[in-house]
Protein backbone atom coordinates (compact mmCIF):
# COMPACT_ATOMS: atom_id res chain seq x y z
CA UNK A 1 0.00 0.00 0.00
CA UNK A 2 2.79 2.58 0.71
CA UNK A 3 3.69 2.68 -2.57
CA UNK A 4 0.37 4.02 -3.57
CA UNK A 5 0.30 6.49 -0.75
CA UNK A 6 4.21 7.77 -1.16
CA UNK A 7 3.37 9.79 -3.96
CA UNK A 8 0.29 11.54 -2.69
CA UNK A 9 1.94 12.22 0.88
CA UNK A 10 5.54 13.43 -0.80
CA UNK A 11 3.13 16.38 -2.88
CA UNK A 12 2.53 17.56 0.39
CA UNK A 13 5.46 19.65 2.51
CA UNK A 14 7.33 17.10 4.69
CA UNK A 15 6.26 18.65 8.05
CA UNK A 16 2.58 18.62 6.80
CA UNK A 17 2.71 14.78 5.40
CA UNK A 18 5.10 14.03 9.18
CA UNK A 19 2.51 15.50 10.98
CA UNK A 20 -0.72 13.65 8.90
CA UNK A 21 0.70 10.35 9.09
CA UNK A 22 1.56 10.77 13.03
CA UNK A 23 -2.33 11.51 13.58
CA UNK A 24 -3.23 8.74 11.36
CA UNK A 25 -0.86 5.83 13.40
CA UNK A 26 -2.97 8.29 16.56
CA UNK A 27 -6.38 7.24 15.82
CA UNK A 28 -4.90 3.19 14.47
CA UNK A 29 -3.70 2.64 17.62
CA UNK A 30 -6.81 3.46 19.62
CA UNK A 31 -8.06 0.71 18.07
CA UNK A 32 -7.77 -2.91 18.62
CA UNK A 33 -8.71 -4.59 15.14
CA UNK A 34 -6.41 -2.01 13.98
CA UNK A 35 -3.21 -2.71 15.84
CA UNK A 36 -4.20 -6.21 15.05
CA UNK A 37 -4.59 -5.64 11.44
CA UNK A 38 -1.15 -3.56 10.97
CA UNK A 39 0.59 -6.67 13.27
CA UNK A 40 -0.74 -9.10 10.83
CA UNK A 41 0.69 -6.74 7.63
CA UNK A 42 3.90 -5.72 9.24
CA UNK A 43 5.30 -7.92 12.19
CA UNK A 44 7.58 -10.84 11.79
CA UNK A 45 7.17 -12.84 15.42
CA UNK A 46 10.42 -15.24 16.00
CA UNK A 47 12.13 -14.98 18.99
CA UNK A 48 15.29 -16.11 16.81
CA UNK A 49 15.52 -12.34 16.25
CA UNK A 50 14.78 -11.33 19.96
CA UNK A 51 18.14 -9.35 21.84
CA UNK A 52 18.44 -9.10 25.51
CA UNK A 53 20.81 -6.05 26.34
CA UNK A 54 20.50 -3.19 29.24
CA UNK A 55 17.92 -5.70 30.95
CA UNK A 56 15.76 -5.44 28.53
CA UNK A 57 14.07 -7.89 26.07
CA UNK A 58 13.80 -6.66 22.61
CA UNK A 59 11.65 -8.69 20.11
CA UNK A 60 13.99 -7.36 17.40
CA UNK A 61 17.27 -5.57 16.83
CA UNK A 62 15.56 -3.06 15.09
CA UNK A 63 14.03 -0.02 16.86
CA UNK A 64 12.41 3.31 15.85
CA UNK A 65 15.21 6.43 15.65
CA UNK A 66 13.97 9.61 18.26
CA UNK A 67 12.62 12.65 16.25
CA UNK A 68 9.46 10.49 14.30
CA UNK A 69 7.25 10.29 17.37
CA UNK A 70 8.40 13.46 19.53
CA UNK A 71 5.12 13.54 22.06
CA UNK A 72 4.64 9.98 22.17
CA UNK A 73 1.47 10.50 20.08
CA UNK A 74 1.50 6.92 17.94
CA UNK A 75 2.98 4.36 20.43
CA UNK A 76 0.81 1.61 19.93
CA UNK A 77 0.20 1.76 16.07
CA UNK A 78 4.27 2.26 15.73
CA UNK A 79 4.78 -1.13 18.14
CA UNK A 80 1.93 -2.92 15.94
CA UNK A 81 4.08 -2.09 13.07
CA UNK A 82 7.04 -4.41 14.26
CA UNK A 83 9.57 -2.49 15.84
CA UNK A 84 11.32 -3.64 18.58
CA UNK A 85 11.61 -0.88 20.53
CA UNK A 86 10.27 2.94 20.29
CA UNK A 87 12.67 5.49 20.90
CA UNK A 88 10.14 8.64 21.37
CA UNK A 89 11.12 12.26 22.01
CA UNK A 90 13.44 14.66 21.65
CA UNK A 91 11.42 15.92 24.32
CA UNK A 92 13.03 18.97 27.06
CA UNK A 93 12.19 20.06 30.29
CA UNK A 94 10.04 23.41 29.00
CA UNK A 95 7.67 23.21 25.82
CA UNK A 96 8.89 24.49 23.19
CA UNK A 97 7.55 25.24 19.33
CA UNK A 98 11.52 24.91 18.31
CA UNK A 99 12.67 26.67 14.75
CA UNK A 100 10.82 28.73 12.43
CA UNK A 101 9.14 26.62 9.38
CA UNK A 102 10.13 25.67 6.96
CA UNK A 103 12.61 23.39 8.70
CA UNK A 104 12.23 20.33 7.85
CA UNK A 105 13.01 19.19 3.95
CA UNK A 106 13.42 15.99 1.68
CA UNK A 107 16.88 15.21 -0.48
CA UNK A 108 14.51 12.92 -2.90
CA UNK A 109 17.89 12.42 -5.16
CA UNK A 110 19.84 11.39 -2.20
CA UNK A 111 17.24 9.39 -0.08
CA UNK A 112 17.88 11.44 3.06
CA UNK A 113 16.57 14.13 5.15
CA UNK A 114 17.88 17.70 6.79
CA UNK A 115 15.76 19.22 9.78
CA UNK A 116 16.30 21.92 12.11
CA UNK A 117 13.31 21.52 14.21
CA UNK A 118 14.93 22.27 16.94
CA UNK A 119 13.13 20.11 19.59
CA UNK A 120 9.96 21.40 19.16
CA UNK A 121 7.94 19.33 22.02
CA UNK A 122 5.08 19.87 24.43
CA UNK A 123 7.63 19.40 27.33
CA UNK A 124 8.31 16.20 29.43
CA UNK A 125 5.57 16.40 31.72
CA UNK A 126 2.96 16.40 29.02
CA UNK A 127 4.95 13.30 27.45
CA UNK A 128 4.46 11.83 30.67
CA UNK A 129 0.81 12.48 31.03
CA UNK A 130 0.43 10.54 27.73
CA UNK A 131 2.54 7.53 28.32
CA UNK A 132 0.55 6.66 31.55
CA UNK A 133 -2.92 7.68 30.01
CA UNK A 134 -2.56 4.60 27.55
CA UNK A 135 -2.42 2.11 30.41
CA UNK A 136 -3.12 -1.20 28.99
CA UNK A 137 -2.72 -0.20 25.12
CA UNK A 138 1.42 -0.15 26.01
CA UNK A 139 2.79 -2.13 23.77
CA UNK A 140 4.01 -5.36 25.56
CA UNK A 141 7.21 -6.25 25.14
CA UNK A 142 8.07 -3.19 22.94
CA UNK A 143 10.56 -1.07 25.20
CA UNK A 144 10.42 2.82 25.60
CA UNK A 145 12.93 5.06 25.12
CA UNK A 146 12.64 8.56 25.89
CA UNK A 147 15.44 10.46 24.42
CA UNK A 148 15.85 14.15 26.54
CA UNK A 149 17.27 17.45 25.17
CA UNK A 150 18.50 20.46 26.93
CA UNK A 151 15.87 23.19 26.81
CA UNK A 152 16.46 26.50 24.53
CA UNK A 153 15.92 28.75 27.29
CA UNK A 154 18.18 27.37 29.25
CA UNK A 155 22.14 28.46 29.39
CA UNK A 156 24.68 25.42 28.66
CA UNK A 157 26.38 26.42 32.31
CA UNK A 158 22.55 25.00 34.16
CA UNK A 159 21.88 22.20 31.68
CA UNK A 160 22.39 19.32 34.25
CA UNK A 161 19.62 20.73 35.86
CA UNK A 162 17.63 20.99 33.17
CA UNK A 163 18.14 17.29 32.29
CA UNK A 164 16.92 16.35 35.38
CA UNK A 165 13.96 18.35 35.69
CA UNK A 166 13.02 16.44 32.02
CA UNK A 167 14.30 12.80 33.34
CA UNK A 168 12.46 13.33 36.48
CA UNK A 169 9.49 13.43 34.73
CA UNK A 170 9.37 11.05 31.86
CA UNK A 171 11.80 8.24 34.62
CA UNK A 172 8.56 6.57 35.67
CA UNK A 173 7.20 5.76 32.71
CA UNK A 174 10.11 4.77 30.69
CA UNK A 175 12.15 1.57 29.60
CA UNK A 176 15.27 3.38 29.11
CA UNK A 177 16.40 6.96 29.05
CA UNK A 178 18.44 8.42 26.20
CA UNK A 179 20.77 11.72 26.75
CA UNK A 180 21.12 13.40 23.71
CA UNK A 181 24.14 15.73 23.46
CA UNK A 182 24.41 15.70 19.94
CA UNK A 183 21.46 17.31 17.95
CA UNK A 184 23.18 20.13 15.88
CA UNK A 185 19.64 22.51 16.10
CA UNK A 186 20.00 23.42 19.27
CA UNK A 187 22.64 26.31 20.06
CA UNK A 188 25.22 24.91 22.41
CA UNK A 189 24.00 21.54 22.83
CA UNK A 190 26.71 19.77 21.17
CA UNK A 191 29.40 21.42 23.52
CA UNK A 192 28.51 19.04 26.33
CA UNK A 193 29.78 16.61 24.40
CA UNK A 194 33.42 17.84 25.65
CA UNK A 195 34.76 16.46 28.35
CA UNK A 196 34.01 18.53 31.41
CA UNK A 197 30.68 19.44 31.02
CA UNK A 198 30.20 15.96 29.54
CA UNK A 199 31.42 15.05 33.58
CA UNK A 200 29.49 16.82 34.96
CA UNK A 201 25.95 15.83 33.07
CA UNK A 202 26.99 12.60 33.78
CA UNK A 203 27.55 12.75 37.49
CA UNK A 204 24.27 14.53 38.05
CA UNK A 205 22.18 12.12 35.69
CA UNK A 206 23.94 9.01 37.69
CA UNK A 207 23.43 10.97 41.11
CA UNK A 208 19.65 11.26 40.06
CA UNK A 209 19.62 7.65 39.13
CA UNK A 210 20.81 6.60 42.71
CA UNK A 211 17.74 8.61 43.53
CA UNK A 212 15.10 7.47 41.65
CA UNK A 213 15.78 4.22 40.92
CA UNK A 214 17.76 1.72 38.51
CA UNK A 215 16.65 2.20 34.62
CA UNK A 216 19.20 2.00 31.58
CA UNK A 217 21.05 5.69 30.98
CA UNK A 218 22.34 5.70 26.99
CA UNK A 219 24.09 8.66 25.48
CA UNK A 220 23.55 9.65 21.92
CA UNK A 221 26.89 11.52 20.06
CA UNK A 222 27.34 13.40 17.35
CA UNK A 223 28.67 11.36 13.64
CA UNK A 224 31.10 14.95 13.30
CA UNK A 225 33.38 13.98 16.20
CA UNK A 226 36.79 13.46 15.71
CA UNK A 227 38.01 9.77 16.46
CA UNK A 228 39.99 11.04 19.12
CA UNK A 229 36.99 13.16 20.71
CA UNK A 230 34.72 9.74 20.00
CA UNK A 231 37.32 7.62 22.22
CA UNK A 232 37.01 10.20 24.99
CA UNK A 233 33.14 10.29 24.97
CA UNK A 234 33.29 6.26 25.37
CA UNK A 235 36.11 6.77 28.15
CA UNK A 236 33.93 9.29 30.41
CA UNK A 237 30.97 7.39 29.45
CA UNK A 238 32.50 4.22 30.84
CA UNK A 239 33.99 5.99 34.13
CA UNK A 240 30.23 6.83 34.93
CA UNK A 241 28.55 3.68 34.56
CA UNK A 242 26.40 5.05 31.35
CA UNK A 243 24.75 1.82 29.80
CA UNK A 244 25.34 2.20 26.29
CA UNK A 245 25.98 4.28 23.00
CA UNK A 246 23.77 5.69 20.26
CA UNK A 247 25.82 6.36 17.31
CA UNK A 248 25.11 8.73 15.65
CA UNK A 249 22.77 11.80 15.49
CA UNK A 250 22.17 13.48 12.22
CA UNK A 251 25.35 15.80 10.53
CA UNK A 252 26.14 18.49 9.74
CA UNK A 253 28.45 17.36 6.66
CA UNK A 254 27.18 17.27 3.62
CA UNK A 255 29.51 15.35 1.03
CA UNK A 256 28.55 14.74 -2.57
CA UNK A 257 24.92 15.45 -2.39
CA UNK A 258 22.93 15.37 -5.79
CA UNK A 259 19.73 17.32 -4.09
CA UNK A 260 19.19 20.51 -5.12
CA UNK A 261 17.94 21.08 -1.44
CA UNK A 262 21.14 20.04 0.01
CA UNK A 263 22.35 23.18 1.02
CA UNK A 264 19.87 24.32 3.89
CA UNK A 265 21.19 24.45 7.72
CA UNK A 266 19.98 21.45 10.12
CA UNK A 267 21.40 17.82 10.55
CA UNK A 268 21.09 15.17 7.63
CA UNK A 269 19.67 12.14 8.11
CA UNK A 270 19.78 8.96 5.79
CA UNK A 271 21.66 6.80 2.91
CA UNK A 272 24.87 9.94 2.81
CA UNK A 273 25.24 8.81 6.59
CA UNK A 274 25.84 5.09 6.20
CA UNK A 275 29.55 5.29 5.74
CA UNK A 276 30.39 7.49 8.78
CA UNK A 277 27.95 5.95 10.81
CA UNK A 278 29.37 2.13 10.27
CA UNK A 279 32.92 4.03 10.81
CA UNK A 280 31.89 5.36 14.39
CA UNK A 281 30.51 2.03 15.24
CA UNK A 282 33.43 0.20 14.17
CA UNK A 283 35.58 2.78 16.16
CA UNK A 284 33.50 2.62 19.43
CA UNK A 285 33.47 -1.32 19.09
CA UNK A 286 37.14 -1.84 19.13
CA UNK A 287 37.46 1.11 22.06
CA UNK A 288 34.80 0.54 24.06
CA UNK A 289 32.65 -2.22 26.26
CA UNK A 290 30.02 -0.16 26.05
CA UNK A 291 26.96 -1.77 24.15
CA UNK A 292 26.17 -0.10 20.97
CA UNK A 293 22.96 1.08 19.18
CA UNK A 294 23.66 2.07 15.69
CA UNK A 295 22.14 4.30 13.81
CA UNK A 296 22.81 6.84 10.57
CA UNK A 297 22.01 5.27 6.70
CA UNK A 298 20.58 2.36 7.91
CA UNK A 299 18.37 1.72 4.78
CA UNK A 300 17.84 -2.61 4.55
CA UNK A 301 18.26 -6.08 6.08
CA UNK A 302 21.95 -6.14 4.83
CA UNK A 303 22.90 -2.75 6.69
CA UNK A 304 21.09 -3.85 9.57
CA UNK A 305 23.51 -7.31 9.08
CA UNK A 306 26.42 -5.59 8.79
CA UNK A 307 25.68 -3.18 11.63
CA UNK A 308 25.15 -6.22 14.04
CA UNK A 309 28.21 -8.21 12.74
CA UNK A 310 30.58 -4.56 13.64
CA UNK A 311 29.68 -4.75 17.14
CA UNK A 312 25.77 -3.08 17.16
CA UNK A 313 23.55 -4.77 19.89
CA UNK A 314 20.68 -2.95 18.24
CA UNK A 315 19.93 -0.76 15.12
CA UNK A 316 17.33 2.35 14.25
CA UNK A 317 15.80 3.51 11.90
CA UNK A 318 14.48 6.73 10.75
CA UNK A 319 14.69 7.69 7.13
CA UNK A 320 14.14 4.29 5.62
CA UNK A 321 10.86 4.58 6.78
CA UNK A 322 9.90 7.35 5.73
CA UNK A 323 10.87 6.46 2.65
CA UNK A 324 9.97 2.72 2.01
CA UNK A 325 7.32 2.84 5.01
CA UNK A 326 6.27 0.17 7.48
CA UNK A 327 7.32 -2.54 5.06
CA UNK A 328 10.92 -2.38 5.10
CA UNK A 329 10.70 -3.63 8.26
CA UNK A 330 9.69 -7.27 7.61
CA UNK A 331 11.90 -7.49 5.12
CA UNK A 332 14.64 -6.39 7.31
CA UNK A 333 12.93 -9.38 9.69
CA UNK A 334 13.39 -11.98 6.95
CA UNK A 335 17.01 -10.94 5.89
CA UNK A 336 18.16 -11.34 9.43
CA UNK A 337 16.52 -14.89 9.68
CA UNK A 338 17.83 -15.89 6.12
CA UNK A 339 21.33 -15.10 7.01
CA UNK A 340 20.51 -17.27 10.36
CA UNK A 341 19.42 -20.20 8.33
CA UNK A 342 22.32 -19.68 6.19
CA UNK A 343 24.97 -19.61 8.76
CA UNK A 344 23.16 -22.42 10.87
CA UNK A 345 22.40 -19.91 13.86
CA UNK A 346 19.86 -20.15 16.49
CA UNK A 347 19.85 -16.13 17.38
CA UNK A 348 20.73 -12.85 16.20
CA UNK A 349 22.70 -12.46 19.32
CA UNK A 350 25.25 -14.76 17.70
CA UNK A 351 25.89 -12.12 14.84
CA UNK A 352 26.41 -9.05 17.18
CA UNK A 353 30.67 -8.11 16.79
CA UNK A 354 31.71 -11.24 14.54
CA UNK A 355 32.57 -9.09 12.51
CA UNK A 356 35.88 -7.49 13.76
CA UNK A 357 38.32 -7.63 16.84
CA UNK A 358 37.52 -5.57 19.89
CA UNK A 359 40.06 -4.14 22.31
CA UNK A 360 38.75 -6.03 24.90
CA UNK A 361 36.69 -8.88 25.86
CA UNK A 362 32.92 -7.87 25.92
CA UNK A 363 31.11 -7.69 29.28
CA UNK A 364 27.77 -9.10 29.48
CA UNK A 365 24.56 -6.90 29.57
CA UNK A 366 22.22 -9.51 29.30
CA UNK A 367 19.65 -10.51 31.54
Amino acid sequence: MYPIVRPLLFRLGPERAHDLVLRGLGLAGASVLARRALARAYTVSDPRLAVTRFGLRFRSPVGLAAGLDKDAEAVPALAALGFGHLELGSVTAHAQPGNPRPRLFRLIEDEALINRMGFNNRGAAAMAERLVRLGADRPAGVPLGVNVGKSRVVPASQAGEDYQAALRAVWPVSDFVVLNVSSPNTPGLRSLQQRAPLEALLARVMALRSELGARPVLLKISPDLSDAALREVAAVAEHHAVDGLIATNTSLARGALRSPRAGESGGLSGRPLRQRSLEVLRLLHAASNLPLISVGGVWDGLDVLQRLEAGASLVQLYSAFIYQGPAVLRRIARTLLDALEREGLDSVESLIGRGGPRARPQRRHAG
